[in-house]
C-alpha cells in the first residue's frame, strides 16, 4: 500500500512543499521516521525532530514556521493532528478490509449474512444468526443461537456472544470480550446457594467500541443495555440489568454492579466501582479508583472511596494529610486541660 505526496495533500485538501512524487507506504512517529515512511508534526515539544526525521513525507500545520532545512517533503494542512487522524482511519479501513467466508468457519443451519462480510477461520455462527452488511467475524469468535448484528460492525478474534443478544450498527468488539454471560444472582435464605436462571439478554446500540476483555451479563429478565456510543476500555465488567447511557466514557477496571441505571455523557476513569441499584446522573465525572455508593448529581464530580464531591473531597484531604498534627494537637490540648482541673 503506497501514497504520494501528492495524493496524501489532495486526500487532505492540503498544499506540498518538497517532491510531490515522494512516496511512503507506512506510517511513523516523527522521532522515528524512516525512508519510506510518513509522520506529523503538531506537538511544538516535538518540533526538533522535523530537522533531523528521515520520514519520507511530514504533515504540519498551515501556521508553522521552519527555522532551518528539512529533508522531508511536507504535505501542509490547517490541522496537522487531525489530518493524520484521517490518514490513519484510512489506513485502519485498508488493513481490516476483509471479505469472505472461510472454508474453516462454521455456519449453522438459517444463520444469514449480508453482502461484503468477513468470517474467520474456525468462527462459529449459531442457527438463526443474522449479520447485517460488511460485518467482520474474526477467527475462533463464537456467535451464538438468535444474536443480530448490524452492519459495518467488527468483531475480533476470540469474542464470545451468548444466545439472543443484539449488537447495533458500527460497532467494534475487541478480542477476549464475553457479552451475555449469566448475571450472578443466587438464591438466599433456606434454599441459599441455588442458581437464578438468567434468561434476559444484552442489547447493544449503534456506535458502540468495548475494549478487550470486557464482560456484559445478561439481564435477569428484560436487556443489560449499552446505549448508542458507549466507548469502554478494557476489562470492564457490567453486571445483569445495568444500563449505561449513550456516549458515556469509561476507562480500563471499571465494575458496575446489578441495575444501575447510568446516565448520558458521563465519563469515568480507571477502577471506578459503583454500587448496584443506582442512578448515576447525566453528565457525572467520576475520578480513578472511586468508589460510588450513592446515587449521584448531573454534571457533578465525585472522588474517593466512598466518593463524595470532587472540591469536599480536597478539603477532605488536605486535613487527613495532617491528620497526625491535627491528634497531636489535641493531645496536647487535653493534657492541659486536665492540669488545668
Amino acid at each position: 500500500m503506497q501514497f504520494t505526496a501528492a495524493q496524501i495533500a489532495q486526500l487532505l485538501q492540503g498544499t506540498v512543499e518538497g517532491d510531490p512524487n515522494a512516496t511512503v507506504s507506512r506510517l511513523s512517529k516523527i522521532e522515528e521516521g524512516g525512508p519510506g515512511s510518513l509522520s506529523f508534526l503538531a506537538n511544538p515539544a516535538y518540533a526538533q525532530y522535523l530537522y533531523t526525521t528521515t520520514a519520507s513525507v511530514v504533515i504540519i500545520g498551515n501556521a508553522f514556521e521552519l527555522t532551518g532545512p528539512v529533508s522531508s517533503t511536507l504535505v501542509r494542512v490547517a490541522d496537522a493532528q487531525g489530518a493524520f487522524a484521517k490518514v490513519l482511519a484510512m489506513y485502519n479501513t485498508i488493513k481490516l478490509d476483509k471479505k469472505g467466508i472461510s472454508p474453516q468457519a462454521v455456519v449453522s443451519q438459517g444463520a444469514t449474512y449480508g453482502d461484503n462480510c468477513y468470517i474467520g477461520p474456525l468462527a462459529f455462527l449459531g442457527e438463526n444468526v443474522m449479520l447485517g452488511h460488511n460485518v467482520k467475524i474474526y477467527p475462533q469468535s463464537y456467535i451464538g443461537d438468535n444474536v443480530t448484528i448490524g452492519d459495518n460492525t467488527t468483531v475480533f478474534a476470540n469474542v464470545t456472544i451468548y444466545s439472543d443478544c443484539v449488537v447495533g450498527a458500527n460497532c467494534i468488539i475487541h478480542s477476549g470480550t464475553v457479552i451475555g454471560s449469566d448475571g450472578f444472582r443466587f438464591a438466599t435464605g433456606p434454599d441459599g446457594g441455588a442458581k437464578i436462571p438468567q434468561i434476559g439478554n444484552v442489547v447493544i446500540e449503534d456506535d458502540v467500541e468495548i475494549g478487550a476483555n470486557c464482560a456484559i451479563d445478561r439481564a435477569t429478565l428484560g436487556s443489560t443495555i449499552l446505549r448508542k456510543g458507549v466507548k469502554f476500555d478494557n476489562l470492564i465488567h457490567i453486571a445483569h440489568n445495568v444500563e449505561v447511557g449513550e456516549n458515556t466514557y469509561y476507562a480500563a477496571g471499571g465494575v458496575v454492579a446489578g441495575s444501575t441505571k447510568i446516565g448520558k455523557n458521563c465519563m469515568f476513569s480507571g477502577q471506578v466501582g459503583i454500587i448496584g441499584h443506582l442512578k448515576i446522573a447525566d453528565g457525572t465525572i467520576i475520578a480513578a479508583q472511586s468508589g460510588i455508593s450513592k446515587d449521584t448529581k448531573a454534571g457533578e464530580a465525585y472522588m474517593g472511596s466512598p466518593a463524595f464531591e470532587v472540591q469536599k473531597y480536597r478539603k477532605s484531604y488536605i486535613h487527613f494529610r495532617n491528620l497526625e498534627k491535627i491528634v497531636d494537637r489535641i493531645d496536647k490540648l487535653e493534657k492541659a486541660a486536665k492540669k488545668d482541673q
